[in-house]
Protein backbone atom coordinates (compact mmCIF):
# COMPACT_ATOMS: atom_id res chain seq x y z
CA UNK A 1 0.00 0.00 0.00
CA UNK A 2 1.23 3.64 -0.43
CA UNK A 3 1.82 5.50 1.76
CA UNK A 4 -0.28 8.65 2.38
CA UNK A 5 0.66 12.29 2.25
CA UNK A 6 2.70 13.53 5.60
CA UNK A 7 0.77 17.01 5.04
CA UNK A 8 -2.74 18.13 3.81
CA UNK A 9 -2.30 20.36 0.06
CA UNK A 10 -6.09 19.86 -1.03
CA UNK A 11 -7.06 23.30 0.60
CA UNK A 12 -4.79 25.20 -1.38
CA UNK A 13 -5.16 23.60 -4.74
CA UNK A 14 -7.48 26.66 -6.58
CA UNK A 15 -4.72 28.68 -6.11
CA UNK A 16 -2.79 26.96 -8.44
CA UNK A 17 -5.17 26.93 -11.50
CA UNK A 18 -4.02 27.50 -14.46
CA UNK A 19 -5.08 26.40 -18.32
CA UNK A 20 -2.46 25.31 -21.48
CA UNK A 21 -4.60 22.92 -23.21
CA UNK A 22 -7.51 22.20 -20.44
CA UNK A 23 -10.88 23.70 -20.84
CA UNK A 24 -10.32 26.16 -17.74
CA UNK A 25 -8.10 25.62 -14.82
CA UNK A 26 -7.22 21.56 -14.92
CA UNK A 27 -3.86 21.79 -16.11
CA UNK A 28 -2.62 23.83 -12.79
CA UNK A 29 -4.53 21.16 -10.90
CA UNK A 30 -3.61 18.50 -11.99
CA UNK A 31 0.20 19.57 -12.00
CA UNK A 32 -0.62 20.37 -8.26
CA UNK A 33 -2.05 16.84 -7.07
CA UNK A 34 0.98 15.25 -8.72
CA UNK A 35 3.45 17.60 -6.69
CA UNK A 36 2.09 16.37 -3.76
CA UNK A 37 1.34 12.76 -4.30
CA UNK A 38 4.03 12.28 -6.89
CA UNK A 39 4.22 9.71 -10.21
CA UNK A 40 3.24 6.02 -10.15
CA UNK A 41 4.49 5.92 -14.47
CA UNK A 42 3.54 9.35 -15.84
CA UNK A 43 0.96 6.93 -17.40
CA UNK A 44 -2.55 8.39 -18.60
CA UNK A 45 -5.95 7.25 -20.12
CA UNK A 46 -8.30 9.73 -21.22
CA UNK A 47 -11.60 8.30 -22.68
CA UNK A 48 -13.10 11.17 -24.36
CA UNK A 49 -9.79 12.62 -25.98
CA UNK A 50 -10.92 14.07 -29.49
CA UNK A 51 -8.10 15.26 -30.79
CA UNK A 52 -5.69 14.84 -27.73
CA UNK A 53 -5.31 18.31 -27.29
CA UNK A 54 -8.63 20.62 -27.66
CA UNK A 55 -9.64 21.04 -24.12
CA UNK A 56 -7.94 18.20 -23.11
CA UNK A 57 -6.61 17.22 -19.53
CA UNK A 58 -3.55 15.44 -20.72
CA UNK A 59 -2.45 17.37 -23.38
CA UNK A 60 0.01 19.60 -21.15
CA UNK A 61 1.63 16.09 -19.62
CA UNK A 62 2.01 14.45 -22.90
CA UNK A 63 3.64 17.52 -24.65
CA UNK A 64 5.30 19.39 -21.90
CA UNK A 65 5.83 17.07 -19.23
CA UNK A 66 7.31 13.76 -20.35
CA UNK A 67 4.05 11.16 -19.80
CA UNK A 68 2.75 8.89 -22.18
CA UNK A 69 -0.85 6.98 -22.15
CA UNK A 70 -3.76 5.80 -24.29
CA UNK A 71 -6.18 8.39 -25.88
CA UNK A 72 -9.46 7.15 -27.07
CA UNK A 73 -12.11 8.87 -29.16
CA UNK A 74 -15.04 7.35 -30.40
CA UNK A 75 -15.62 10.34 -32.71
CA UNK A 76 -13.97 8.12 -36.46
CA UNK A 77 -13.71 11.52 -38.10
CA UNK A 78 -11.98 13.11 -35.64
CA UNK A 79 -9.70 10.48 -34.63
CA UNK A 80 -8.50 9.25 -38.15
CA UNK A 81 -6.51 12.60 -38.32
CA UNK A 82 -4.22 11.74 -35.30
CA UNK A 83 -1.99 8.29 -35.17
CA UNK A 84 -1.65 9.11 -31.49
CA UNK A 85 -5.65 8.86 -31.37
CA UNK A 86 -7.34 5.53 -30.76
CA UNK A 87 -11.25 5.25 -32.32
CA UNK A 88 -13.37 3.49 -30.54
CA UNK A 89 -16.80 3.41 -28.74
CA UNK A 90 -16.12 2.89 -25.29
CA UNK A 91 -18.87 1.19 -23.00
CA UNK A 92 -19.54 -0.65 -20.06
CA UNK A 93 -19.23 -3.94 -21.63
CA UNK A 94 -15.71 -3.69 -23.49
CA UNK A 95 -13.49 -1.09 -21.34
CA UNK A 96 -11.72 -3.16 -19.38
CA UNK A 97 -10.88 -5.47 -22.58
CA UNK A 98 -9.92 -2.21 -24.69
CA UNK A 99 -7.59 -1.15 -21.98
CA UNK A 100 -6.01 -4.91 -21.44
CA UNK A 101 -5.57 -4.91 -25.83
CA UNK A 102 -3.96 -0.82 -25.70
CA UNK A 103 -1.49 -2.53 -22.81
CA UNK A 104 -2.66 0.08 -19.82
CA UNK A 105 -0.31 -0.58 -17.05
CA UNK A 106 -2.08 -2.10 -13.50
CA UNK A 107 -1.24 0.84 -11.64
CA UNK A 108 -1.02 4.05 -13.81
CA UNK A 109 -1.58 7.65 -12.72
CA UNK A 110 -4.37 9.06 -14.33
CA UNK A 111 -7.74 8.34 -15.73
CA UNK A 112 -9.59 11.24 -17.43
CA UNK A 113 -13.48 10.58 -18.60
CA UNK A 114 -14.98 12.95 -20.98
CA UNK A 115 -17.72 10.91 -23.27
CA UNK A 116 -20.61 13.31 -22.66
CA UNK A 117 -23.15 9.98 -22.14
CA UNK A 118 -22.41 6.91 -20.17
CA UNK A 119 -19.00 8.56 -18.02
CA UNK A 120 -20.89 7.35 -14.53
CA UNK A 121 -21.28 3.77 -15.62
CA UNK A 122 -17.83 3.46 -17.46
CA UNK A 123 -16.12 4.37 -14.70
CA UNK A 124 -18.25 2.10 -12.96
CA UNK A 125 -17.38 -0.91 -14.99
CA UNK A 126 -13.67 -0.50 -14.83
CA UNK A 127 -12.18 -3.25 -12.20
CA UNK A 128 -10.10 -1.59 -10.19
CA UNK A 129 -8.11 -5.38 -9.43
CA UNK A 130 -6.90 -5.18 -13.30
CA UNK A 131 -6.72 -0.81 -13.85
CA UNK A 132 -6.25 1.02 -10.84
CA UNK A 133 -5.55 4.55 -11.31
CA UNK A 134 -4.29 6.95 -8.54
CA UNK A 135 -6.45 10.20 -9.85
CA UNK A 136 -9.95 10.15 -11.36
CA UNK A 137 -11.06 13.23 -13.31
CA UNK A 138 -14.85 12.79 -14.47
CA UNK A 139 -17.20 15.39 -15.85
CA UNK A 140 -20.45 15.51 -13.64
CA UNK A 141 -23.77 16.85 -15.19
CA UNK A 142 -24.02 20.48 -13.86
CA UNK A 143 -28.25 20.96 -15.50
CA UNK A 144 -29.38 18.08 -12.96
CA UNK A 145 -30.40 20.80 -10.18
CA UNK A 146 -30.32 18.87 -6.93
CA UNK A 147 -26.85 18.21 -6.61
CA UNK A 148 -28.23 16.32 -3.10
CA UNK A 149 -29.57 13.68 -5.21
CA UNK A 150 -27.37 10.19 -6.34
CA UNK A 151 -28.76 10.29 -9.89
CA UNK A 152 -27.02 9.15 -13.11
CA UNK A 153 -28.63 8.73 -16.43
CA UNK A 154 -29.67 5.63 -17.43
CA UNK A 155 -27.53 3.23 -19.23
CA UNK A 156 -27.29 2.52 -22.84
CA UNK A 157 -24.69 0.68 -24.71
CA UNK A 158 -25.89 1.70 -27.76
CA UNK A 159 -25.82 5.70 -27.16
CA UNK A 160 -23.56 7.68 -29.53
CA UNK A 161 -22.01 10.18 -27.53
CA UNK A 162 -20.33 11.49 -30.08
CA UNK A 163 -23.68 13.44 -31.22
CA UNK A 164 -23.25 16.36 -28.37
CA UNK A 165 -26.13 15.26 -25.71
CA UNK A 166 -24.84 18.46 -22.90
CA UNK A 167 -29.08 17.88 -21.93
CA UNK A 168 -28.76 13.88 -20.92
CA UNK A 169 -24.80 12.57 -19.59
CA UNK A 170 -23.32 11.20 -16.42
CA UNK A 171 -24.59 11.76 -13.01
CA UNK A 172 -24.35 14.51 -10.18
CA UNK A 173 -21.92 15.12 -7.89
CA UNK A 174 -23.47 12.94 -5.28
CA UNK A 175 -23.40 10.12 -7.42
CA UNK A 176 -19.85 10.48 -8.70
CA UNK A 177 -18.85 10.69 -4.90
CA UNK A 178 -20.39 7.96 -3.78
CA UNK A 179 -18.94 6.01 -6.70
CA UNK A 180 -15.85 7.24 -6.10
CA UNK A 181 -15.92 5.89 -2.33
CA UNK A 182 -16.74 2.49 -3.52
CA UNK A 183 -13.46 2.04 -5.34
CA UNK A 184 -11.62 3.74 -3.45
CA UNK A 185 -11.24 7.45 -3.61
CA UNK A 186 -11.91 10.68 -1.78
CA UNK A 187 -13.33 13.26 -4.33
CA UNK A 188 -11.00 16.49 -3.56
CA UNK A 189 -11.97 19.22 -6.02
CA UNK A 190 -14.79 20.44 -8.34
CA UNK A 191 -13.80 22.83 -11.60
CA UNK A 192 -16.57 24.87 -11.92
CA UNK A 193 -19.19 23.37 -14.20
CA UNK A 194 -17.03 20.51 -15.58
CA UNK A 195 -14.70 18.02 -13.53
CA UNK A 196 -14.41 16.42 -10.44
CA UNK A 197 -11.47 15.48 -8.62
CA UNK A 198 -10.46 11.93 -7.33
CA UNK A 199 -7.49 10.90 -5.32
CA UNK A 200 -6.76 7.51 -3.93
CA UNK A 201 -7.97 8.08 -0.36
CA UNK A 202 -4.88 5.97 0.72
CA UNK A 203 -2.21 8.90 -0.98
CA UNK A 204 -4.14 11.33 1.07
CA UNK A 205 -3.73 13.24 4.31
CA UNK A 206 -6.28 12.28 6.63
CA UNK A 207 -7.36 15.94 6.68
CA UNK A 208 -8.18 15.63 2.23
CA UNK A 209 -10.26 12.61 3.37
CA UNK A 210 -13.83 12.74 3.55
CA UNK A 211 -14.66 15.92 2.65
CA UNK A 212 -18.41 16.61 3.07
CA UNK A 213 -20.99 17.23 -0.14
CA UNK A 214 -22.16 20.09 0.21
CA UNK A 215 -18.48 21.84 0.08
CA UNK A 216 -18.43 21.28 -3.54
CA UNK A 217 -21.89 22.50 -4.37
CA UNK A 218 -22.99 26.03 -4.83
CA UNK A 219 -23.53 27.86 -1.87
CA UNK A 220 -27.10 27.08 -1.44
CA UNK A 221 -27.08 23.47 -3.05
CA UNK A 222 -28.90 24.40 -6.32
CA UNK A 223 -27.61 24.96 -10.09
CA UNK A 224 -30.11 26.73 -12.15
CA UNK A 225 -30.40 25.62 -15.94
CA UNK A 226 -32.01 29.49 -16.84
CA UNK A 227 -29.70 31.83 -14.60
CA UNK A 228 -31.06 35.01 -16.51
CA UNK A 229 -34.74 34.01 -14.65
CA UNK A 230 -33.25 34.10 -11.61
CA UNK A 231 -31.27 37.05 -12.04
CA UNK A 232 -28.69 35.02 -9.33
CA UNK A 233 -25.04 33.63 -10.00
CA UNK A 234 -23.22 31.42 -7.89
CA UNK A 235 -20.33 33.06 -5.39
CA UNK A 236 -17.20 32.93 -6.67
CA UNK A 237 -14.49 30.97 -4.92
CA UNK A 238 -17.07 30.65 -1.77
CA UNK A 239 -14.82 28.22 -0.23
CA UNK A 240 -11.53 26.49 -1.33
CA UNK A 241 -13.19 22.76 -2.71
CA UNK A 242 -15.15 24.08 -5.55
CA UNK A 243 -14.17 26.63 -8.24
CA UNK A 244 -17.40 28.31 -9.49
CA UNK A 245 -16.36 30.80 -11.67
CA UNK A 246 -17.97 29.91 -14.45
CA UNK A 247 -21.78 30.80 -14.52
CA UNK A 248 -22.96 29.42 -17.83
CA UNK A 249 -26.03 26.89 -17.23
CA UNK A 250 -27.81 24.50 -19.93
CA UNK A 251 -31.06 23.35 -20.34
CA UNK A 252 -31.57 20.03 -19.29
CA UNK A 253 -33.70 17.70 -21.18
CA UNK A 254 -35.72 15.24 -18.24
CA UNK A 255 -37.66 13.51 -20.92
CA UNK A 256 -35.10 11.30 -20.90
CA UNK A 257 -34.57 8.34 -18.44
CA UNK A 258 -32.42 9.39 -15.20
CA UNK A 259 -31.83 6.83 -12.02
CA UNK A 260 -31.70 6.23 -8.41
CA UNK A 261 -27.71 4.56 -7.51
Amino acid sequence: MSKPNTVPFVKTLLQHGKSVYSQTIEDGIIEEIFSNIGTANKYFAEIGAWDGVSLSNTANLRLNMGWSGLLLEGNKEKASHYDYVVNTMVTAENINNIFDENKVPREFDLLSIDIDGNDYWVWKAIDENRFNARVVIIEYNCNFEDQHRSCAIKYSPDMDSTIPSIYYYSATISALKKLGESKGYSLIFRVNLHNLFFVKTELLHEDDRNIPLEMFLNKDGITRPHLEEYGWCPPPHWNCYADTMLTIYWNQDFTKEWIEV
